[in-house]
């Protein structure tokens, strides 16, 4: 019966979610905006991806942390500024349900750098690029879905 009790538990642990570790494709900071429905956000960004996983900071404009987000293959965690955690397969409606706006985590990387995401497009997103730096790099974009504005602001590319 022990070993039973042992098994279980085992099974409902989770694996530990880890920044990307691999060689960072990209290093970015700037701004975030989000409108969804009524609700309404701003704050600075500051987002680390590599191919095996993401790693990104969201705070207020004035720099107290609202939210961490990190991405390991297929697995998201969220932690909150009080520390709480919450974890989903599902990026976006794991973003919606904690900070209250769906982030499209999965192929939000191609987009800043300016290439095609097939898999937003066919659930609905779509992207503007309003403005881009001297390398061609997209410096604002405006990202949509039914009911959610999104616009980025990158100022600082690694």
């Amino acid at each position: 019966m022990r070993w039973l009790l042992v098994i279980l538990l085992a099974a409902c642990a989770q694996v530990e979610v880890k920044p990307p570790a691999g060689p960072l494709e990209f290093d970015l900071s700037g701004r975030i905006a989000a409108r969804y429905r009524d609700d309404a956000f701003s704050g600075l960004l500051s987002w680390r991806h590599a191919a095996d996983g993401d790693e990104m900071l969201i705070s207020t404009p004035m720099g107290q942390g609202v939210a961490r987000i990190v991405r390991q293959g297929d697995a998201v965690v969220l932690t909150t500024a009080e520390g709480r955690e919450f974890s989903d397969r599902d990026g976006e409606a794991l973003t919606e349900r904690v900070l209250g706006f769906r982030l499209p985590l999965a192929g939000l990387a191609d987009w800043v750098r300016g290439r095609p995401a097939p898999a937003l497009e066919a659930r609905g997103w779509e992207v503007e690029y309003q403005e881009r730096d001297a390398a061609n790099r997209p410096t604002r974009l405006r990202v949509t879905y039914p009911g959610v504005v999104l616009r980025l602001v990158i100022s600082d590319w690694q």
